[in-house]
């Protein structure tokens, strides 16, 4: 005779045995295992502070998790499909250790809210992780910010991928930084949201017995409990947080990325790659692929789909819990993974990376980069700004290939009257860079 579910007595003896497999979650909640005992460890504390169990039924409980908790870690756990997933797992292993008291830890608990405070648990110690991942990719630009800025290195700004005005490397590396800084502020507002208990709403609506919430939230670390029961069991909101904060710091590696890839490249060649983030190519000898820096941008559509996933399980759903919500989890996991692993290989690779300096340098030569700080010094002599760009194209114009110091003094003139032949060392890179004060603005930025 086959054993009945932990669920089943509502049911046949074969009732649910079509849905088993599909239904299950133990393929990947497992991950939760040590979310779960925490959370069981708390609950059943509590069930003895407030009267529910006797003290020797608590230290029974307690030791018989400490148990599953440490095969769990040794990787002996007897794992079983039928009983669908980890909150079922793990109470039927503490059953099979400590015996019939084992049944009492769900006492005042439902997996709807045993979940929740799983993913809250979860949620926010990732949050945490990541966060110090970033801070991590951080420190690696500003390393090569105070290296940049020591060796006073200059290269082309760009817009629409066309030749802007010259910036200094450090001012680069360092706008990457500050949005860095606020995917990191958006982690920790997530955190907050997330640092919350659902536990003692059971299933949707409370439970009579006389628990205490407060006490499970201050013995797992969690700042509040939710005010509404219904909503405890059914927000996912700070899943959603998580998420939507990933994906924006995805778009920030996924620029950083591109931008790698460019500028290692033959025709850009600003930077040059550190072994270790590049591979070769199976048949063209000469090969040097970015292809770290390629595969972080091409890993930014899946934390985009895990986001529009949960997005899409959500929008639907009625109060309270559907099994729907039980796909935050495999969205979650993914995204989490995916964002530790391109923080660490983004992070190597900003660290290990040289900057070519005389390939910036030379970019700069004749670039025409200089000409607004051209434009900007006749408006400063009175000239209207409209006209005074149109002056400086023209010089653009006139000049082509040449070099501005050619020009003939007939020449500056037939251009405007207004020309001075010293007006043409505000097109110096360094110059316009020193105009701007950018070098000083960049160290006060780094402190």
């Amino acid at each position: 005779m086959s054993e009945q579910k932990m669920w089943g007595g509502r049911f046949s003896e074969s009732g649910g045995r079509q849905a088993e497999k599909f239904t299950a979650s133990i393929g990947f909640d497992r991950r939760l295992w040590r979310q779960d005992v925490a959370g069981s460890t708390a609950h059943a504390r509590m069930l003895g502070k407030v009267g529910v169990l006797a003290p020797d039924e608590v230290a029974t409980l307690l030791q018989g998790l400490e148990q599953v908790a440490a095969e769990l870690e040794a990787g002996t756990f007897p794992f079983r499909l039928e009983l669908e997933d980890i909150h079922l797992n793990i109470e039927r292993r503490l059953t099979e250790i400590v015996g019939p008291v084992g049944g009492k830890l769900h006492t005042a608990r439902s997996r709807n809210d045993q979940v929740a405070l799983d993913m809250h648990l979860y949620v926010k110690g990732v949050e945490g992780e990541l966060i110090e991942g970033v801070h991590a990719l951080q420190a690696a630009l500003r390393g090569q910010a105070q290296a940049a800025l020591d060796a006073r290195i200059i290269m082309p700004g760009f817009t629409h991928l066309q030749h802007a005005q010259p910036v200094p490397l450090a001012l680069h590396w360092l706008a990457y930084w500050h949005m860095l800084e606020r995917d990191a502020a958006r982690l920790a507002q997530a955190r907050e949201r997330a640092d919350c208990s659902p536990l003692g709403a059971a299933a949707l609506a409370g439970t009579s017995f006389p628990v205490d919430p407060q006490a499970v939230a201050r013995d797992l670390g969690l700042a509040g409990v939710y005010r509404n029961s219904m909503d405890a069991v059914s927000d996912r909101d700070f899943v959603l947080d998580l998420l939507s904060a990933g994906a924006i710091l995805m778009v920030h590696l996924s620029r950083l990325g591109e931008e790698l890839v460019l500028w290692s490249s033959r025709e850009f060649g600003f930077i040059e790659i550190d072994d270790a983030y590049a591979t070769g190519s199976s048949i063209m000898p000469q090969k040097k692929n970015p292809d770290v820096a390629e595969l972080v941008r091409g890993k930014s559509g899946r934390v985009f789909g895990d986001l529009l996933t949960l997005l899409a399980v959500l929008k639907g759903l009625p109060l309270a819990y559907h099994s729907d919500m039980q796909e935050d989890k495999e969205a979650c996991f993914d995204a989490v993974d995916t964002l530790m692993a391109c923080l660490d290989a983004v992070t190597g690779m900003v660290a290990t990376l040289r900057p070519r300096a005389e390939r910036m340098r030379a970019a700069l030569l004749r670039d025409w980069s200089g000409t607004t700080d051209l434009a900007d010094a006749l408006a400063k002599r009175g000239m209207p700004f409209r006209e005074a760009h149109a002056v400086a194209g023209a010089l653009v114009r006139v000049c082509g290939e040449r070099e501005p110091e050619r020009l003939s003094d007939d020449e500056l003139r037939a251009i405007s009257p207004e020309l001075r032949r010293e007006d043409l060392a505000l097109l110096d890179p360094e110059g316009a860079v020193e105009a701007r004060q950018l070098f000083r603005r960049v160290a006060e930025d780094l402190g």
